[in-house]
């Protein structure tokens, strides 16, 4: 992984739930719009890379059983088969995502990437001030991942906006309206890669 500089040093990027379950239109859960911006994400976290960008990949893994699933999806999870659960092909990346070594894996099970896991305290730990989000979806977990980065003083937190994604646009662009009022940079990933480094 190339060293960040300039600007970019203590900038972490958080892929988000970009795995086969929630972007493949075959499963019943996929978002979507998430499939459209598989190219976006890939891009944004190469360009990541380049720039010496942590890496985290966030992704959802679930009990076969249910046991540590939000109480209002557990009707999904019977004899030991539902989405998203650890060791299956849906709770992997999606293909053309992966990560690399020294990369870090955080399983979270609930929306916020923050909400009962270590992911404050690693991003502390390494000296990380600032946020690159994408992936999916807008309205449920980059939202609650993000208003719980501002409010645990990250800064600047961005959202790339066409590599995120909703189930409708209009969902989409509603929420992104909405973090924005609250400080969010919105970029697109052409104005995001434009940035100079320093």
């Amino acid at each position: 992984m190339a060293t960040a500089a300039g600007k970019w040093i203590g900038t972490a990027m958080l892929v988000i739930d970009m795995q086969n379950d929630f972007i493949l239109p075959s499963s019943p859960i996929h978002v979507a719009g998430g499939l459209a911006i598989v190219p976006a994400v890939i891009r944004a976290v190469s360009v990541a890379r380049d720039r010496g960008i942590s890496v985290i990949w966030v992704v959802r893994e679930h009990d076969p059983y249910g046991r540590d699933v939000e109480l209002f999806r557990r009707h999904a999870y019977v004899n030991g088969k539902g989405p998203i659960t650890r060791g299956s092909k849906g709770a992997e990346l999606v293909e053309g995502l992966s990560a690399e070594e020294g990369e870090y894996k955080l399983v979270k099970t609930r929306f916020s990437a923050f909400f009962g896991t270590h992911l404050n305290s690693l991003l502390q730990s390494s000296g990380i001030k600032s946020l690159v989000v994408v992936g999916v979806q807008t309205p449920n977990c980059i939202r609650q991942t993000v208003f719980d980065a501002v409010a645990s003083d990250y800064l600047p937190v961005t959202v790339i906006v066409d590599a995120t994604a909703a189930a409708t646009t209009k969902i989409h662009s509603a929420n992104i309206h909405d973090m924005q009022n609250i400080g969010v940079s919105t970029p697109t990933l052409e104005e995001w890669c434009s940035e100079p480094d320093a």
